[in-house]
């Protein structure tokens, strides 16, 4: 009904269009040509940059746009839903720019998703204006009677939570003056109901909405321009929680309680122990270790007849559980998830791992045998995934672990590259060696990055299963690989696990994945020191929970470089 996606096509031209004091009502009349206010006004001051950690600042997006999991819970929790609506399963879907799903660089707005945004505003306004129960959710019993001052109470407060920041007066008197026109544009109904559904409808398209805008509270102090508390809220919000910030948190902003580096800390410290940090920390982890690959997965029957379909599920949810586990139960780090045998299994697990016991479909908390497993590495998800329909995958396995556990620098694989040979007589690493290894074009990078990392996981069958013979050979998975400038030699993979939760280049690639994660963006030359603080922390033995503390506090978190003129 009312359409404001018109907008939404000047949002990359966003730092020449901020000046443009234009209302809702001229948007709406003239077909939407700039910005809504300014929304530096209501701004308290901002964190003061510098600060011992993460002394450079890597330029970044000024509007960084919700992703789709972002909006679902905004939205949820923006009109106290009970459950995300799940209206962006039909939106133009989200590339994905990296390992994660929320890289700013790939979060733009198609041609296509200006109409899913329009009609998602227009069927969630009938729908919370429809249902009684919903509107007294979002307007508050205590709003003024007189339908003028009524209005505005509402507006003010709704578009507080909805921008992440006060109104501005400009804003708020556009809103109030479309709320006015709620009874023209829905006619017969209430005229309440009628300005909240038109207000609604304009708040969801707005640019406000759609993205995180990080304008800062000031001038630059030092180079760097700090960010104001109702931006540190959203950022720390999305960041920890995938959401928008709590009335609680809003509040905080506005007391300006997130002034100083120490309250960051503090704040973000008592989100971590919320439900919904889970979640993301889960979200993490998962993009990082790629569950998504334990699915659909392929085996032959007749070698492993335990294996069953739904065993894809299960062995996400044992990773699911082992993180939590290790993360919040244990407050451990990566160390711990490289080399923790405890697990939970079901009855479907329990038969591959070969843990004695009784199981069923409940996942039941196990340790497993110190001989033959060590963290995530070593469990059936990465395993299976990472392996035929018969045998295991060494070179995937390897190459996972040279990219997301040690950020190792990789080439593509030539264009001309071809298989495995068949080779019933060998082992599977003879004809890896044999196609990959010494005297072959891809000695080079597989001789001494990929190969040597795969092969510490050849006593893991194709569903993961621990095996002491190949084609009736002793499994041979020793092997040397060069951490911390010096060659490493191990016998199999508990003791490769065991060398990579000691290297700094593993620790260093788990910051470094963080701090991607938590600024959505790829990571920058300006990022390297902070980089190797994080890494070399985690290494003596800081959680996980500490590091995400430490960059959401840390100086390129709370303050931005000044954006050059376009």
């Amino acid at each position: 009904m009312i359409s404001l996606a018109c907008r939404l096509t000047a949002f990359p031209r966003w730092r020449r269009l901020l000046g443009a004091q234009l209302s809702v009502a001229a948007l709406l009349i003239s077909g939407c040509t700039g910005a809504v206010g300014d929304p530096r006004e209501g701004e308290g001051d901002g964190v003061i940059p510098g600060g011992p950690t993460g002394p450079e600042v890597a330029e970044r997006s000024m509007f960084p746009r919700l992703t789709h999991a972002q909006w679902e819970n905004t939205v949820r929790d923006l009109l106290r839903l009970d459950d995300t609506p799940g209206l962006s399963a039909s939106f133009t879907s989200d590339p994905l720019g990296g390992v994660f799903d929320n890289n700013e660089a790939a979060l733009l707005v198609a041609p296509g998703l200006w109409g899913d945004y329009q009609r998602a505003a227009e069927e969630l306004a009938a729908m919370v204006t429809a249902d009684q129960g919903k509107l007294d959710r979002i307007a508050p019993a205590d709003l003024p009677d007189a339908p003028e001052a009524r209005a505005q109470a509402f507006v003010e407060r709704f578009g507080e939570r909805a921008f992440r920041r006060p109104l501005t007066a400009e804003e708020r008197d556009a809103y109030v003056a479309l709320f006015q026109r709620g009874e023209e544009l829905f006619e017969g109904e209430e005229p309440f109901a009628a300005g909240v559904r038109a207000a609604i409808e304009a708040f969801l398209q707005s640019p406000h909405f759609v993205y995180r805008v990080e304008i800062g509270a000031g001038p630059a102090e030092g180079g760097l321009i700090p960010l104001g508390g109702y931006e540190i809220a959203t950022k720390l919000a999305y960041t920890l929680w995938n959401t928008m910030p709590s009335d609680e948190l809003l509040e905080a902003a506005k007391a300006g309680e997130l002034s100083t580096r120490e309250a960051v800390r503090a704040y973000a410290g008592g989100m971590l122990e919320d439900q919904r940090a889970r979640e993301v920390v889960g979200a993490f982890h998962r993009q990082l270790y790629d569950y998504e690959q334990y699915h659909d997965l392929n085996k032959d029957q007749a070698l492993y007849p335990e294996f069953v379909p739904e065993m894809g599920d299960d062995m996400q949810r044992e990773a699911e559980l082992f993180v939590d586990h290790v993360v919040f139960d244990e407050e451990g780090g990566l160390t711990d998830l490289l080399t923790e045998r405890t697990a939970f299994v079901n009855d479907h697990l329990a038969a591959v791992y070969g843990v004695e016991g009784d199981f069923s479909d409940e996942f039941k908390r196990v340790e497993l045998d110190e001989a033959e497993r060590s963290g995530l590495l070593t469990r059936l998800g990465f395993l299976a995934a990472k392996a035929t329909a018969r045998q295991p995958d060494s070179i995937h396995r390897g190459v996972f672990v040279n990219l997301r556990i040690l950020c190792a620098a990789l080439p593509p694989p030539p264009d001309n590259a071809t298989s495995l040979p068949p080779g019933e007589l060998a082992t599977n690493r003879e004809r890896v060696e044999a196609h990959t290894g010494k005297g072959t074009c891809g000695a080079s990078c597989h001789g001494v990055l990929i190969n040597p990392a795969g092969f510490a996981f050849e006593h893991y069958d194709a569903i993961g299963k621990y095996r002491t013979t190949d084609n009736g050979a002793p499994v041979d998975s020793a092997d040397v690989y060069t951490l911390g400038g010096q060659p490493r030699s191990y016998a199999d993979a508990v003791e490769f696990s065991r060398l990579l939760a000691e290297s700094s280049e593993a620790h260093a690639c788990y910051a470094q994945r963080w701090i991607e994660f938590s600024h959505g963006r790829g990571v920058r030359a300006e990022d390297r020191a902070l980089v190797e603080e994080l890494g070399e922390a985690s290494r003596g033995g800081a959680s996980t929970k500490e590091l995400i503390v430490r960059i959401v506090s840390s100086t390129p978190f709370l303050a931005r470089v000044p954006a050059e003129a376009p």
